[in-house]
């Protein structure tokens, strides 16, 4: 094993460049991880543009959504063997905080996060801090999986905790789910397993929409998404609507999809510091009920891992591209420019 590797660090906002970083090697308590794959979101993009800059710190290697093998562990560490296939829950809690008392740990006060203020994935190796293993952060797949399914337990686990904010799905409910990119796909995808009667997927992009279709979902473009809704649920509306697309205009729109006492989640992050119209009778008097979702907790984790290892969720239709870590700027431009859906990152290439 060579004493250095390339790393695709945070220089500081809006700058990004690989840079050399020594190995780690694990000391007490600590786990080395051997990354396999990394997928990119668009928290990746909001970071390496500036767009984002809170919790995040400059110097970090990036990459959050990562499928490894455990390389290495320190002193004291048990449980965890070297040659297992894992992942990690990037949120790092301080386990005594209103949140974390509540049993929302995802909602920390003090918390950090893997990739953002911690050394993600984007790098051959990813030392998983002593106080993250020990709360049991990193996370055996129970069986061997392509690592390019393995990685979106992160996306995927954020996807359960909106699921669960919302109420989740009911066997022969209608489902609205309102952007067709790789969250998009996920919350089709577990609608569908969770017996969706029927899940209509609205997406401007018509590759977009033959995935969905190709996942079993029925699909519309957006000016044609009321029209379909109405047509499937006779006038009465969706019983769950899905915003996976933070576009302030949607807001009001979700609502209005919506059936009497449905349920509306607005999961995709909204642009920070904006505001959307909206028409609270529309909540009132149809008893709506309006959730969000950020982030996940370590069980959110475990049920996605155990869901990629059943074959649940289908990472095919989402992981179009995979490039080499000295690639890393094509694969921004397969984000950006809508080559693919969700792009992976093989830092071994």
């Amino acid at each position: 094993m060579s004493n250095s590797m390339p790393a695709l660090t945070l220089l500081g906002p809006g700058e990004v460049a690989l840079t050399d970083k020594p190995v780690p090697t694990p000391g007490p308590g600590e786990v080395l991880l051997a990354v396999e794959a990394t997928t990119i979101c668009g928290t990746d993009l909001r970071i390496i543009s500036g767009q984002k800059t809170s919790g995040v710190r400059p110097g970090v290697t990036l990459g959050h959504e990562v499928a490894g093998r455990i390389e290495a562990v320190g002193e004291g560490v048990t449980g965890l063997a070297p040659g297992c296939q894992a992942t990690v829950s990037i949120v790092l809690s301080c386990g005594v905080c209103r949140a974390c008392l509540a049993g929302r740990e995802h909602l920390c006060e003090s918390m950090e996060l893997i990739g953002y203020g911690i050394d993600g994935g984007l790098a051959p190796y990813l030392l998983v801090p002593a106080r993250a293993v020990s709360r049991g952060n990193v996370i055996v797949s129970p069986r061997e999986l392509p690592a390019n399914r393995l990685a979106l337990s992160e996306p995927l686990s954020c996807v359960l905790n909106g699921h669960t904010r919302h109420g989740g799905v009911n066997p022969g409910e209608t489902v609205v789910v309102i952007g067709g990119g790789a969250i998009g796909l996920l919350h089709t995808q577990l609608a569908l397993a969770c017996g969706a009667r029927q899940v209509i997927l609205c997406e401007k992009h018509a590759d977009r929409r033959e995935r969905a279709t190709a996942l079993g979902a029925l699909t519309a473009s957006p000016d044609s998404l009321v029209a379909t809704v109405a047509e499937v649920t006779g006038g009465w509306g969706a019983d769950v609507v899905v915003v996976a697309i933070g576009r302030n205009e949607i807001a009001d729109q979700s609502l209005d999809l919506a059936a009497p006492g449905g349920r509306v989640s607005w999961f995709a992050g909204f642009p920070k510091g904006s505001s959307a119209t909206v028409q609270p009778n529309t909540v009132h008097y149809n008893e709506l009920t309006v959730s969000g979702g950020s982030n996940a907790r370590r069980a959110d984790v475990h049920r996605a891992v155990d869901m990629l290892a059943a074959g649940t969720i289908d990472e095919k239709p989402i992981v179009t591209h995979t490039f080499g870590l000295s690639q890393w700027r094509e694969a921004i431009d397969a984000v950006t420019g809508h080559a693919g859906i969700k792009i992976a990152i093989d830092p071994r290439r």
